[in-house]
Formats: C-alpha cells, structure tokens, sequence
C-alpha cells in the first residue's frame, strides 16, 4: 500500500516519458489519501475503496474517446458484484513469495480474500480513514473459483490477505469448509485480530481441522498505554490469553509489532524483549518487527488523538508521511542501529539477530545484557519467505528492490 505508493510516485516522471498523452489515475486505500500529492504530479483520477466499477468506467469512457474531468476523488464503498480473477498474464506463482515449514520444506502459494475493509477503527491503520469502519465480502463463489484457479496453477497453500479474516466469521467459515472438501491437502493462513480470536475461540478447532497453519495478528505492542492510543481493543494479558489459545489447538501464532512509537521507551522496548523470551516467541516474529517505526500518513486516525499533532512535523511528500522525533533521541538511535542490524543479518537466524538486538537494546540505556546463552527462543513455525507488516516505514531495501 504505502511503499507501493512511494513507488509509483517514483516512477511517475518514466510513465510520462513513455506515454506523455495518457490519462493516470491510480487506485487503492493511499490514492485518495494523498490526493493533493497525486493530483499535482499530474495524476487525473484517484479511486479508493470499492473501486473496479468506476475504474471500468473509467476505461470505458476513455475508450469512447471522452476525456473525464481531472482532479476526480471517489471513494465508493457501495457492494460490488466481483469478478473471479483473470491472473492468466501474472508470472507463475513461484515468483512470489513462498511458504517456508518448520522442517526447511517449502509450499507454493497462493493468495485470495473473502473481504475487503474492515469494521474496527485502529487509528494507526490505514484502512481506517478509507472504509471507516466498514467491510465488504467477496462472493463465495468468487472466492473459490479463485482459489481453484491458483491450485491448478499449483498453490499448495493460500494465505488469505482480508485486513480481518473473522471481520465476517459465517462466512470465513462457510469457503474454509467448501475449500477443505475441494482440496483437503491445501493449507491457508489468515490475518485475525488478538480481540476476534478470543471472541471465536470456538471456531479454532475448525481453522486447524481446515489446514489452518499460522495466524498473523497485529499485536502492536505490549504496553497497555500504547494499546489504548492506537485503539486497538486488546491488552497484554489479552495476547498471552490469545497465544495461549493457538498453541492449544496446534496453530502457531505469528504477533506483529510497531515498536517504535512517540510513546515507547527504552525501558518498554527492552519489557517487549523480555516478553518475546518468555512467552517463547522469538523464533515466531521476524527481525524486522522489532524495528518498525509508526507510520503516520495523510487521513491517519491519529490525528484525532488529543495532542498527538503537536509530535509531528510538517507533512513529509517524499515519506508520505507526518515525520515525528522521539522526545528521548536514544530511542529513535536505538531504532536506527536495530533497523541496520536488520538489513544486514537478513539472513542470519532468528534467534542471532535477537541476541544483537537485545545487546544494542541494553546498551542503549546504559544496562548489562543478561546472557541468552541457555534463553529458548521457542518453536520454529510456518511462515512467508517475505515478512508481512504494514503501518509502518518501508526498508529502504524495500524501496531499492524496485
């Protein structure tokens, strides 16, 4: 979403070199969001939310010969009858980012979603601002003509990509049981909140029994003050109920984090640390997780918080974001050394990466590091070749890579 943005604002100047008499228009949740952006780099229509019917008529109109006003916004989020997917021209899914099990073996995947937005208001989240607390489901049948298409194709595993996947559980559950009866040996993951799984703690023995291998849940944090700002709707003691819950019904949870944030300290970075060590959760959270810093883009519910402005410097273009400091500059150096440590140990295991960060972790408040030399880092579980995360600053490896 975001880094995709920062890349098409990059390659807007080759687009107009190549086609200087074509009308843009760009579509997704950062569109509208930076429409004044967009709009001075000669970018003509931006379209959010529910956005195929009005690209199409876009198209159309275009193909008429008419020439739509410029400087157009639409955000509609009217139910949209879907389409299955033509993913003929896309390069085979082995070009994508595959899955890695715990013994070293690997799965082709695939990837679908049975909706789209979400109903809850994370203020950090960028669906937020677009869909407002609102979701949209893609048909059944849509959903499983899409996934049998990739299975031919060869997806051995699907990883749904719905901000929530129990945003509607009936019908989350109604395409697990359709696929599982379809192909009984296809294994998914999916993306549900820390709340949702305690809510439908009921429903995990048919995620496992459908071949549900890993669930990503944005945990964010384990300060229950941060929790609050960002309006998550769960605490600590939530997540540890959450994971408990998981490991129990042998799916393996896979908790994100934003780190960084105007509110963390040291003190409460190195808590994050101990926690990770003790819950056994170091072999299940990517480096990277432990070194993002909070995103705050254009139509940021955080905006809304009482005084959360004053933090922020003027709107960065080049970020696509409200740049902010730390109040304690040790902070932000600690993310600094930790985001470079990243990049260059990405492929270092997990639990060498965690030592590092947890020596530069003590070092930076001035603190001896206990020794991790007997510390289990826990179980080694199914995971994405390719980190998952969002609300967060792209790598610069991320933006180079293109």
């Amino acid at each position: 979403m975001h880094t995709a943005t920062r890349i098409a604002i990059a390659a807007l100047p080759k687009i107009r070199e190549l086609a200087p008499q074509a009308e843009l228009a760009m579509y997704g949740l950062y569109a509208p969001m930076n429409a004044a952006l967009l709009h001075e780099l000669g970018v003509a229509s931006l379209i959010g939310g529910e956005y195929e019917p009005e690209l199409v008529a876009l198209a159309e109109r275009l193909r008429d010969g008419e020439h739509p006003s410029h400087n157009h916004v639409s955000v509609p989020l009217a139910k949209v009858e879907f389409l299955t997917p033509d993913r003929s021209d896309l390069p085979r899914l082995t070009r994508y980012a595959h899955l890695i099990l715990p013994d070293g073996g690997n799965k082709v995947v695939g990837f679908t979603e049975t909706t789209r937005g979400c109903k809850h208001l994370c203020r950090h989240c960028p669906v937020v601002p677009v869909y407002q607390g609102k979701f949209r489901p893609v048909q059944m049948d849509v959903v499983l003509a899409d996934i049998e298409q990739q299975v031919v194709a060869g997806a051995e595993h699907i990883s749904f990509g719905d901000p929530d996947f129990f945003n509607g559980p009936t019908h989350a559950l109604r395409i697990l049981d359709a696929m599982h009866q379809r192909f009984p040996n296809l294994s998914f993951d999916a993306t549900i909140k820390i709340q949702h799984l305690l809510d439908h703690a009921d429903l995990l023995p048919t995620l496992r029994d459908t071949g549900c291998l890993f669930i990503t849940s944005a945990v964010e944090a384990v300060d229950d003050a941060i929790l609050e700002h960002l309006d998550k709707h769960h605490t600590r003691a939530d997540f540890e109920r959450a994971l408990r819950l998981c490991r129990e019904h042998s799916i393996f949870l896979a908790p994100t984090f934003v780190p960084f944030t105007p509110w963390t300290t040291l003190d409460g970075y190195l808590d994050l640390l101990r926690e990770l060590l003790r819950l056994k959760l170091v072999q299940a959270v990517p480096p990277v997780q432990l070194a993002i810093r909070l995103l705050v883009p254009q139509g940021s519910y955080l905006l809304n918080l009482a005084g959360f402005a004053e933090r922020l410097q003027p709107f960065d273009q080049t970020l696509l974001g409200y740049p902010w400091q730390h109040a304690d500059p040790r902070v932000d150096a600690l993310q600094q050394q930790i985001m470079t440590t990243v990049m260059q140990q990405e492929d270092a295991p997990r639990g060498v990466v965690f030592k590092a960060i947890w020596q530069l972790a003590h070092d930076a408040a001035g603190l001896p590091a206990p020794t991790l030399e007997h510390a289990d880092f826990g179980e080694t579980i199914a995971r994405l070749s390719e980190p998952w995360y969002c609300c967060a600053e792209p790598t610069d490896q991320q933006l180079q890579s293109f």
